[in-house]
């Protein structure tokens, strides 16, 4: 494997610009001038704190790439091998950066230090694309103009339904890092599993972390995360600018709630044994002020555990007809409300719960759901308030979500599951092995053309805040299939979240991805190589 993407990576050639992924917006190339070099006399002029993680890494960088350390300067830092790590607030966007690169100074600015940390990984790349000048401990000359085409670039992690240990995660966190993801969304709860510790209500760890109580604590079946581990895996994400947001999915995927209080469910279903992992398709009652007591309770905890402004709560694949339709208590809310349709009941749940997540400070996101699961598709399933995030998904109905988050004002984030379902496999045949039920394929080059956009004019598009890659884990036991099911492909969603469509060219990317998964692997990334875009000769 190694020796495939090495003679892939040799056949293109080398240069400064042979592994930037995601691509820069504007890179200007300089000509006629002489390299950086990077001594033992290189010093580091910078505005930031001593303590500072850009710093951290920028030495980490010198040290993996060139063998050098630099000399911490400070701000009044000069001579003839600069680098200079300079915030700069008249710089527009918090995530914009500027290379500039020439004999005697390596600069990037920025206006805060996320910009400057995405101009350190993007530095890191030209390093590891330029091996023959990286090898002389030298840097040539360009020009980097670069900040994303959106700002919010996000891949799901569902250790709800198998469990990953917060170091595993951390390990994620570093991979997505490098490709400038900014959010993690954590799917931690589940038919399968509920992973969080809620102090108000310990039964639901107790019982709902344990799938399979015969095996061990620490997953792929068992396991939770304790609110203090859930904080410093916060602030190990802060560093690296990546937020976590936490998911909750509600009303339907709640068997590992209703293990633990069966008496939130509906009327008919409380005689049902739920297994998790096995039993599906219930619900949480919506006329039961239980239900929105200990949920508030949660929302209360989880609010103060994710410093992030938003909090998503599921309402996807509520299967209502076996649960509202025949509920005795929701039957008689309906008559209350003069509802006409179960469905309606969505909007009297959600208007409770999303009180809870306002009170405490908090936006709501849910998954968009329309009134078919395919097209013909019209409406919304229920009204949506306009403070609601919505993240579309459901094969073919994207451009329908597009259409009517625009019409009624919620923001929508791009997960369709033709282009950024990465659970799916990656060729006929590919993995995953077990629990596949009939996933449809997405290749990487699939996977690259994806337009957040779908090519509609900007005044259309403009409520799309970025995207979105899912990785469902009903088929990944562990970290490794995760990766592997991750990368190449996240190296195409990242670009398609990054990189104005005018700069991407599928052609150039396969290029460019070489070397990147050579250092992934190098780093111990399980990854899959994609064999199948290489011509045979």
């Amino acid at each position: 494997m190694s020796l495939f993407l090495l003679t892939a990576t040799l056949s293109f050639g080398q240069s400064n610009t042979s592994a930037l992924l995601p691509l820069p917006n504007h890179i200007e190339q300089v000509t006629g001038k002489k390299n950086f070099t990077v001594t033992p006399q290189t010093v580091v002029k910078t505005n930031l704190p001593k303590q500072a993680f850009c710093l951290f890494e920028l030495q980490r960088i010198l040290r993996d790439r060139v063998g050098q350390s630099a000399i911490m300067g400070g701000f009044q830092a000069s001579g003839n091998s600069v680098i200079e790590l300079w915030t700069e607030p008249a710089i527009k966007g918090e995530e914009h950066y500027m290379i500039e690169i020439s004999e005697s100074k390596l600069s990037i600015k920025g206006s805060t230090q996320k910009a400057l940390f995405y101009g350190l990984k993007t530095l890191d790349q030209i390093l590891l694309g330029d091996v023959c000048n990286t090898a002389n401990k030298q840097i040539a000359p360009i020009r980097i103009d670069d900040e994303p085409r959106y700002g919010y670039r996000a891949l799901m992690l569902d250790p709800a339904r198998h469990f990953l240990p917060l170091e595993d995660v951390k390990f994620y966190i570093d991979q997505m890092a490098k490709y400038k993801y900014n959010i993690l969304q954590l799917h931690l709860t589940d038919d399968q599993g509920w992973r969080v510790e809620i102090k108000a209500h310990p039964g639901l760890t107790e019982i709902g972390a344990f799938r399979n109580p015969k095996t061990g604590p620490n997953g792929p079946d068992n396991g939770f995360y304790t609110q203090e581990q859930l904080k410093e895996l916060v602030r190990y994400a802060a560093d690296r600018n990546i937020e976590i947001i936490p998911e909750l999915d509600i009303p339907g995927h709640t068997v590992a709630v209703l293990a633990t209080y069966p008496e939130l469910g509906c009327t008919h279903t409380d005689t049902i044994q739920k297994e998790m992992g096995k039993t599906v398709d219930l619900m949480l009652c919506a006329n039961n002020e239980k239900v929105y007591s200990v949920y508030d309770d949660i929302i209360k905890e989880i609010a103060a555990i994710f410093p992030s402004s938003k909090i998503h709560l599921g309402g996807d694949e509520a299967v209502i007809e076996k649960n509202w339709t025949k509920c005795d208590h929701c039957q008689s809310l309906m008559k209350q409300l003069g509802y006409t349709q179960e469905s309606q009941l969505m909007n009297y749940f959600f208007d409770k719960i999303l009180a809870s997540v306002r009170k405490y400070g908090k936006e709501p996101m849910l998954w968009c759901e329309l009134d078919n699961i395919r097209m013909p598709a019209n409406e919304y399933l229920f009204d949506y308030p306009k403070d609601v995030t919505l993240v579309t998904w459901r094969a073919g109905l994207t451009p329908k979500c597009i259409e009517l988050t625009a019409k009624h004002g919620n923001s929508l984030i791009m997960a369709p599951g033709e282009y950024a379902y990465l659970d799916y496999p990656q060729l006929k045949g590919d993995l995953p092995e077990f629990n596949n039920w009939g996933m449809p394929v997405t290749t990487l080059e699939t996977c690259y053309q994806f337009d957040p956009g779908y090519g509609l004019p900007a005044a259309q598009q403009a409520h799309i805040l970025g995207i979105s890659g899912t990785l469902w884990g009903e088929a990944m036991k562990d970290i490794n299939r995760i990766t592997y099911m991750t990368y190449p492909r996240g190296l195409a969603l990242a670009e398609a979240g990054w990189t104005q469509m005018e700069h991407r060219s599928w052609d150039s990317f396969k290029e460019r991805m070489y070397p990147n998964l050579m250092n992934l692997m190098k780093q111990g990334v399980f990854v899959r190589v994609p064999f199948e875009i290489v011509p045979r000769r």
